[in-house]
């Protein structure tokens, strides 16, 4: 398999463990996130903020999300991991969204996992050519000073 072939083919792998994972953690939001219908009735509504990075883990970074968040009305409930917050706001909030200084129902914070993919793979592009220039390099090198005179 060439070097192009073997990104391709990494980049995919990481791909498909990037869904499951995705997949795995909504299946375990739905099963520790039972919303009664008190609550719902109670006039709440909830939501996730996600960290594709982990960003959640800095404590100073956390606390000034979760101000911004209150700034909109969302508090929070609990962190499930470093890359993801559960957040609750009485229904009467909605009525300042237009001014709210955030977007109130933004579920990112930082990058998205989208754009942390296309980094990725842009690095991992961007090293399989530097490889292959290296390889090149090495064959035209000593092809030209060790070839027939």
């Amino acid at each position: 398999m060439s070097a192009a072939g073997a990104g391709g083919a990494a980049a995919a792998a990481a791909a498909v463990v990037a869904a499951r994972a995705t997949q795995e953690a909504r299946r375990e939001e739905e099963e520790m996130t039972p919303y009664s219908k008190k609550d719902l009735d109670d006039g709440w509504e909830f939501k996730f903020l996600r960290s594709a990075t982990g960003k959640f883990r800095d404590p100073v970074f956390q606390r000034a999300i979760l101000a911004e968040e209150a700034r909109a009305g969302w508090t929070l409930i609990e962190k499930f991991d470093n890359t993801r917050l559960r957040l609750k706001r009485p229904t009467s909030e909605r009525d300042r969204d237009a001014m709210a200084p955030i977007d109130p129902y933004r579920i990112w914070v930082g990058t998205t996992p989208g754009k942390q993919a296309v980094c990725i793979l842009i690095g991992v592009f961007a090293a399989v050519g530097l490889l292959l220039a290296f390889i090149f390099a090495m064959v035209f090198f000593f092809t030209n000073s060790h070839g027939m005179r």
